[in-house]
């Protein structure tokens, strides 16, 4: 997917809303919000997916605001409380179909886009999306590719309910490649989340989609060896959360892929055709 107008000020958001969880200097704020601004027009007329755009606008924002991170705290929030959330649902969480629907309600911890806001009270909230379900569910299908799988995972947070799933795909056979962010960037997971979470003893590989640099989504054009290999073998990708869509939406020679998300934007719920709201497991082969 290429970067939309309403793509531009949702950016431009984000950028100012990152650099007050770092400073109160509003000159600074502004300073770098301004230059994010001018930046785009000189690059968003390249045809490359949006994610390519907005990785380069935050990382301008981290520089100018002095922290490579501005989300640590965040992201340690989100993942005690996924964690919490596990707890007391892990034991109704038995099958294919439960694991993924967890998986894609706790894609709403995700401080990506202006339209979205995270809930105060995620147990109740978890418990009430899952009672309601996906609103596109093709989990029989996609349970059927999972012979050797890349897990491309999105936020911190549900990282948590991304490693019962597999927890389970390895369990029922799977040859799990699960790839993190190389660097940090919004309240994505990278290897010290993973890590933290025993995911380096939990799958076959883990690994990152960069060698160390802050990206959104899959920039194939990035992406390390390890990774590009396993793509190169699997039955099955699955894509969690809207930056990994925007990637991928467009690429052709790619194995099937499983795009797990809650839809919080308009452009991509009108690409996919439903509305905002929707919780996603959507297989395109």
């Amino acid at each position: 997917m290429r970067l939309t107008p309403g793509c531009t000020d949702c950016l431009i958001s984000r950028v100012e809303y990152e650099s007050r969880l770092c400073t109160d200097d509003s000159a600074r704020i502004g300073e770098t919000v301004r230059a994010c601004r001018d930046l785009l027009p000189r690059i968003s007329a390249d045809q490359v997916p949006a994610p390519v755009i907005a990785s380069r606008v935050h990382r301008l924002a981290y520089r100018m605001i002095g922290d490579a991170d501005p989300y640590r705290s965040l992201k340690k929030a989100n993942n005690e409380d996924a964690a919490a959330v596990c707890r007391r649902v892990r034991g109704d969480l038995s099958t294919f179909h439960d694991l993924v629907l967890a998986s894609v309600i706790g894609n709403t911890l995700d401080y990506g886009s202006k339209a979205h806001t995270v809930t105060d009270n995620f147990v109740e909230f978890f418990r009430r999306e899952f009672a309601a379900g996906l609103t596109v569910d093709d989990t029989g299908a996609i349970e059927a590719l999972t012979s050797r799988v890349v897990y491309l995972a999105d936020n911190c947070g549900e990282i948590v309910f991304d490693a019962l799933l597999a927890d389970h795909l390895r369990k029922n056979g799977s040859h799990v490649t699960f790839a993190v962010r190389g660097a940090p960037i919004l309240n994505d997971a990278t290897m010290e989340d993973a890590v933290a979470l025993g995911l380096d003893h939990r799958v076959d590989l883990l690994t990152t989609t960069t060698d160390g640099i802050a990206e959104l989504g899959l920039n194939r054009e990035l992406i390390p060896p390890p990774l590009a290999d396993a793509l190169d073998h699997a039955t099955l990708v699955i894509a969690k959360g809207m930056a990994n869509y925007e990637s991928l939406s467009d690429e052709r020679d790619l194995p099937p892929v499983a795009y797990l998300m809650s839809v919080k934007c308009g452009p991509i719920g009108a690409d996919i055709g439903i509305p905002v709201g929707s919780r996603v497991a959507l297989l395109r082969e």
